[in-house]
């Protein structure tokens, strides 16, 4: 079995922050809810306790039973995991005299400490909490403090135990990674051989165990992450993977065309269906967000639904979710709020007899795009700025008409295209336009209009769980503004949205 790392999640911000880490010293890790822990079996070498909003002073506080683990693996808790460590063994937790966020430097560092070997005395961390370590139980020991923080970092005499209340996974920690391979690789002893390669080799086989002969319907969408899918598929599977490409008519410009014609290239098995007018229907009238996402994600299941029943003795619904898609759609991975739900990672009705298969549930999203390198997917593909599952009906605020669509593809069109003439798209994580429900006044010629206003979109990220604007040369935003108003009859103003994530999402709906 593969070895990992446990992360029990509280609830915090960062708790992503720290599986990224780890699989950055190629160290599969996963993230369950601090009260559903999975059974401890051979192949967890360690486990991290996350931080949290909460607090341990609470009436009820996030404390659950892990006497299987302390003591018996290494153990790592992180601000709300150190304290809850400290707290209810023993040790006291209070409020902090001021809140503890931000840059700190340590004042103090055990460097004989097996977590703080090379870790330097003078080192930046951030801090990020409300409450503080006041003092610790007696067999605790004391081995890194700040000049504010006396208790930064502790370790359990005759455990292989420790607690920081500082955060090692943000990037303002500048010796957190260093941290972070101290406890995993040394600590732990993982050996970082989940790379792309074995990951391949590992899930073909289990693919090739769990399907065996039996047929795979799989809903291409043009995207990075379904055409991944659709390739571990077809290695394990073959021609027992039928690909489905459907327009909702939702897509961008000519997309249903040009997608189709890169996977005749790919040597999958695709069948491309109109379904426009099935979409335009479901959304017709209909301008709340969420009720947009549900009217689109039972238009899907109606489609694939009657396309499977044409291929004889389908059992699996193949689907590229990801792991944002399942941490931000369902909430599984910890307490936090559910962010959205246009993923279909809830589980199909039970009207659909298929199963569904997720090749690619465990990975973010720049781990999906080496996999994809690492199979051989044309760059051109693996390249592709994400594009929302709904399609541009959550780009369209308010209710949906094929007018509207129209407009928005043409402006899209032209970002998109400027964007990769002028050498910018793959500077940028994912990009695009939306159209707002208003209309502005404006002067063409000698006449008044009266017209849409569309804004731009362009971030940067990682894998989209943060992201930041970008700052576009103020010469290319001027062109396509200029572009968009004199080519795309209906808009008269354009605008560019500088919100990063959080507090905005990527999406405007």
């Amino acid at each position: 079995m593969q070895e990992q790392i446990l992360i029990l999640d509280f609830g915090s911000q960062f708790t992503q922050l720290i599986a990224r880490r780890v699989r950055e010293l190629n160290v599969y890790c996963e993230i369950h809810p601090y009260n559903k822990i999975p059974e401890i079996t051979p192949n967890i070498k360690g486990v991290i306790l996350s931080g949290s909003p909460h607090s341990v002073r609470q009436d009820e506080p996030l404390n659950p039973d892990i006497a299987h683990i302390k003591g018996k693996l290494p153990l790592l808790g992180v601000c709300y995991g150190a304290q809850l460590l400290s707290h209810f063994y023993g040790g006291e937790v209070g409020k902090s005299s001021s809140r503890e966020y931000g840059r700190a430097n340590l004042s103090f560092v055990d460097a004989s400490n097996d977590l703080f070997k090379g870790i330097s005395s003078n080192s930046q961390v951030w801090m990020s909490h409300a409450d503080t370590i006041i003092s610790v139980p007696e067999h605790y020991k004391v081995v890194a403090s700040t000049h504010d923080v006396k208790v930064a970092g502790y370790a359990i005499h005759g455990e292989q135990t420790w607690g920081i209340q500082f955060h090692p996974e943000v990037y303002h920690s500048l010796e957190g990674a260093h941290l972070l391979k101290n406890f995993v690789k040394d600590i732990c002893g993982c050996n970082g051989t989940w790379t792309s390669d074995s990951f391949i080799d590992t899930t073909v086989a289990e693919l090739k165990q769990k399907l065996g002969s039996d047929k795979v319907v799989l809903g291409l969408s043009g995207g990075v992450d379904s055409s991944v899918a659709a390739v571990l598929l077809h290695k394990a599977i073959g021609a027992n993977l039928h690909c489905i490409f459907v327009d909702n008519g939702l897509l961008r410009k000519n997309e249903f065309e040009n997608v189709l014609d890169s996977y005749k290239h790919m040597g999958l098995n695709v069948k491309g269906v109109n379904a426009k007018q099935l979409f335009y229907d479901a959304l017709k009238g209909i301008s709340d967000p969420e009720a947009k996402r549900k009217a689109i994600g039972k238009a899907f299941i109606d489609v694939f639904d009657d396309e499977s029943k044409g291929i004889t003795d389908a059992k699996w619904l193949g689907q590229g979710t990801i792991y944002p898609d399942v941490i931000e759609s369902l909430s599984v991975n910890g307490p936090s709020a559910t962010i959205k739900s246009h993923h279909n990672v809830g589980g199909l009705p039970d009207y659909m007899k298929l199963s569904v298969v997720e090749p690619l549930r465990s990975l973010f999203k720049d781990e999906v795009r080496r996999v994809g390198k690492a199979l051989g997917i044309d760059d051109a593909l693996i390249g592709r700025h994400p594009f929302p599952g709904p399609g541009l009906a959550i780009r369209i605020l308010g209710d949906i008409t094929p007018e509207k669509v129209q407009l928005l593809q043409d402006v899209d069109a032209i970002f998109i295209g400027s964007l990769k003439s002028a050498g910018l798209y793959d500077s940028v994580w994912q990009a695009g336009a939306i159209l707002l429900p208003i209309q502005s006044v404006g002067v063409m010629g000698d006449e008044r209009t009266y017209e849409k206003v569309v804004a731009l979109r362009a971030v940067s990220s990682t894998d989209g769980m943060t992201a930041d604007w970008c700052h576009l040369p103020y010469e290319f935003l001027a062109k396509v503004s200029n572009d968009i108003i004199n080519k795309v009859k209906g808009v008269n103003r354009v605008v560019y949205d500088i919100s990063s994530k959080p507090p905005a999402t990527i999406e405007w709906e």
